[in-house]
Formats: structure tokens, sequence, C-alpha cells
């Protein structure tokens, strides 16, 4: 009896833990306008296998409502380089990246710290490797992740994906 108690306590304690959490960017790790971004997640502790990627803005004379720039995201990536072509929003302050429901938007599984979109031609923070036994620091820059067959079969199933959700309605052009 006293075995299933601690199973059951268990499970709630890795249930409470499991959680999607928008890694960058953050207010501390901006993204530049017309260039390559890079968006990253917590990808171990999340529950959810897929979403739909939403870029807000807190002001209303820069985004009405959250626009999707990514249809359907496979949790397993852990992070996503989001091209010139997939955010085309001008440089401002108070965007936010909202990971969704892929089927409802409304149900935002998390959402990124409030995050600067600077102008073109700005440069990437740096940042500070803490392993690094120097102390030296360096730039960050986007980088994409390691992938499997050719660099056109990775765009396909995003077109595709986001062809559904625009019939479906999810997404408005």
């Amino acid at each position: 009896m006293l075995t299933r108690i601690f199973v059951a306590a268990a499970a709630l304690v890795s249930a409470a833990s499991a959680q999607l959490t928008v890694t960058n960017p953050s207010s501390d790790s901006w993204w530049v306008a017309q260039s390559s971004n890079t968006l990253a997640w917590t990808c171990n502790t999340s529950p959810y296998s897929n979403f739909t990627v939403l870029l807000a803005n807190s002001n209303p004379s820069i985004l009405v409502q959250p626009i999707a720039i990514i249809a359907i995201e496979e949790d397993y990536e852990c992070s996503k380089t989001i091209t010139q072509q997939q955010s085309t929003q001008p440089a401002a302050t108070g965007y936010t990246v909202l990971l969704a429901n892929p089927l409802n938007s409304t149900d935002v599984y998390a959402t990124s710290e409030t995050f600067e979109i600077k102008a073109l031609g700005s440069s990437y923070p740096t940042t500070t490797s803490a392993s690094s036994p120097s102390g030296t620091s360096g730039s960050s820059s986007p980088s994409s992740t390691g992938t499997t067959g050719g660099a056109l079969a990775q765009y396909i199933p995003a077109g595709a994906s986001m062809a559904l959700a625009l019939a479906m309605g999810l997404v408005v052009a």
C-alpha cells in the first residue's frame, strides 16, 4: 500500500514539473528584423509532441492579433531557425512567442518573455559562456539544428501543414 502511494506521488511530481518553456527569444536575447533568428524551447520536459508557433505584440498598431509563423512544429527538435520569410515583422518592442495547440491557437502551452525585434543590421546579444575556463565572451548568432534528408525536405512538411491550417481556418493569410 505504501509503495502505491509513493508511486502515485512520484507520478504527480513528474507531471507537475513537465512543462514547455520558451528559452529564446527572451528579454535579454532579441531578434533582428529581416534576418534569421533562433527560437528555442525546453523539449525534454514538454508533455506536448507538437505545437503551433505564433508571434504576438502587445501594441495593436504592430500586430492586431497573434500570427502563426509555423503551423506545426515537433517538440523533439528543441530549436528552430525562424527565417526572414517566416517573420517579416517591423522592428519594435513588446513581442512574445506563443507555443499553442495546433488545433486551437487560443490554448497556449507556453509564452516567451517579452522581447524586442531590433532593426536590420543590429548585432545579436553577446553571451558569456559559464563553462569557459578563461571567461571569454563571444557573439551569439542563430544556428540551425541538425536535420536528416535534403534541404528541400525540411520545408515541404511545413508548407503542407500551413496549407492544412489555412484550409481549416486556423491561420489567416
